[in-house]
């Protein structure tokens, strides 16, 4: 069957039901909390032959509040959703998949996805690249018990820039140069610490070698203005909110990562690719940084129903999306059809193949036709 259903009480879903319809029908991101009075009112207002209605629920694994997973989650869970009653695509309603309400859950970002999709609390997830290849090749984190040699993408849907930030008069020139300095990397147990790593080893660098600290981005923000902190490295799509502001209340630059052990490293991972972050993205940076970039893949198990993931893919890339993202921001401008092939480390998942084989974006195996 095309919809997968989640395994909830009759009372579950029909509460789910109510209230994510409501919010669709506001036209409001279905992310995955929502105050409990605003649920209250919400449920209290919908039509009581909602749960008679045919709904299955589609969950996406996003980020926390202050990334661009959360917002670009609960953009695309609005786009893939359509639940019975909502006005026609062709009428001006959405485009989405009939029958299907998608939610964004909350979450720490690509490790709480991975394990959601294991467990089987989420339908799919927010992942960048190099977690995923780790996961499917079952790489350190990972074991050869733990790995996903099921994981598939939907697509690649936009490029994250690493981002090593110093004071604007910080002696420091290059990434090289961050031996024996304290060094925010990131939170224990997240994606962004899991980069850091590997761009401190691209450099001979390691934990041992540096002062990490393992701190919220805000809270890093925070130390390097305070002169407690002489480096932060993080990953995400540009402009990224606490950098941001961090080079309103100080001047900040941005160290290239644009070297031999760059190109080494991207030589290594071929599904990292050179990224720039335009001097217009943070004040006080005159010009354009060379750094290199990670993708964002929209995953899910390859056991996913084909009919299902080629339908949500071809709701993802309908043009009432493509609408929906352009006036999102920045990192919903760069989530483009013509990319989502590029750089997967992991598997296309066969539903997925079969829409960009429509369009004429790649080949099925011989035998095989969209």
């Amino acid at each position: 069957m095309m919809r997968q259903r989640m395994n909830r009480s009759a009372r579950d879903r029909g509460a789910a039901g109510r209230q994510s319809s409501l919010l669709r029908a506001a036209g409001l991101p279905l992310f995955g909390i929502v105050g409990a009075a605003l649920l209250t009112v919400l449920a209290a207002t919908l039509p009581g032959d909602a749960e008679s209605q045919d709904i299955s629920y589609f969950r996406i694994g996003t980020g926390a509040p202050e990334a661009s997973y959360f917002s670009i989650g609960g953009m695309i869970a609005s786009a893939i959703s359509n639940p019975p009653g909502s006005r026609a695509c062709e009428e001006g309603g959405n485009c989405g998949v009939p029958g299907l309400i998608a939610l964004a859950q909350t979450t720490r970002g690509s490790f709480d996805n991975l394990a959601g999709l294991a467990a089987g609390s989420l339908d799919s997830g927010l992942v960048q690249a190099d977690v995923a290849e780790a996961a499917f090749t079952g790489a350190d984190p990972y074991k050869a018990e733990t790995a996903m040699p099921g994981l598939r993408a939907i697509g690649n849907l936009y490029q994250e820039g690493i981002h090593v930030v110093v004071r604007a008069d910080s002696p420091i020139t290059s990434v090289a140069e961050l031996r024996s300095k304290r060094i925010a990397l990131g939170e224990k147990d997240t994606d962004k610490l899991f980069t850091a790593r590997m761009l401190l080893k691209a450099y001979g660098l390691s934990e041992k070698r540096v002062k990490p600290f393992y701190l919220p981005l805000t809270d890093a923000a925070a130390k390097l203005a305070g002169g407690e902190l002489d480096a932060i490295v993080t990953v995400g799509s540009y402009p990224i909110a606490a950098i941001a502001d961090l080079a309103h209340m100080l001047p900040i630059k941005l160290l290239p990562i644009n070297d031999a052990a760059a190109q080494k490293l991207r030589e290594a991972h071929p599904y990292l690719a050179v990224d720039i972050i335009p001097a217009a993205a943070y004040t006080g940076v005159e010009e354009n940084v060379v750094t290199i970039g990670v993708g964002a893949l929209w995953v899910v198990n390859e056991t996913l129903d084909t009919d299902l993931v080629y339908a949500i893919t071809q709701a993802l890339w309908h043009e009432s999306t493509r609408r929906l993202l352009d006036q999102s921001g920045p990192a919903g401008r760069k989530i483009r059809v013509q990319s989502a092939l590029a750089g997967l480390p992991i598997p296309i998942h066969p539903g997925a193949a079969r829409y960009y084989a429509e369009i004429g974006q790649m080949s099925l195996p011989s035998g095989e036709s969209p």
